[in-house]
């Protein structure tokens, strides 16, 4: 009995392997970037793309884990729900007050130490954000939600 409660097990585990979430891949800069409408300084650029932009981009660099399911549904899971709730990619098809309301949410989870994720850190060390990171996106952010609000 166990033998087979094994098998089963093990036809299902090589069995996920061919369901596969779509990759969030795209190396073109489209024109909905956020860079393409405000100007992001290339130290935040540095930080975005070494901390958020997996996450909160329309490219994702995928890790070798993610081949292996469920890991890799779990990682695409959380990409999705990084892109509902901020998408730099596509942050030039957001309204004024949406574009305001995303600087605000920046700066708070950076201000609570909320963002990079804990378990995106466990594997991506060098996503931490120190104080200088901190303070560099801070002003930005707080420095474009000014900007954004004027136009408003």
């Amino acid at each position: 009995m166990k033998k087979k409660i094994l098998l089963v097990i093990l036809i299902i585990l090589v069995g996920i392997q061919f369901i596969r979430p779509a990759r969030n891949e795209s190396a073109v800069i489209t024109a909905n970037d956020i860079s393409q409408h405000y100007h992001v300084p290339v130290p935040v650029q540095d930080i975005l793309k070494r901390a958020c932009n997996d996450c909160h981009t329309n490219n994702t660099n995928y890790p070798w884990y993610t081949s292996i399911q469920p890991a890799g549904w779990w990682m695409q899971h959380h990409v999705d729900e990084g892109k509902r709730s901020l998408n730099l990619s596509e942050f030039g098809t957001y309204k004024p007050k949406d574009q305001d309301h995303a600087m605000e949410e920046i700066i708070e989870v950076i201000e609570k130490n909320e963002m990079p994720l804990n378990s995106y850190l466990w594997i991506h060390r060098d996503a931490k954000l120190n104080e200088a990171d901190k303070k560099t996106l801070l002003d930005w952010a707080k420095q474009l939600k000014a900007e954004i609000a004027a136009v408003k």
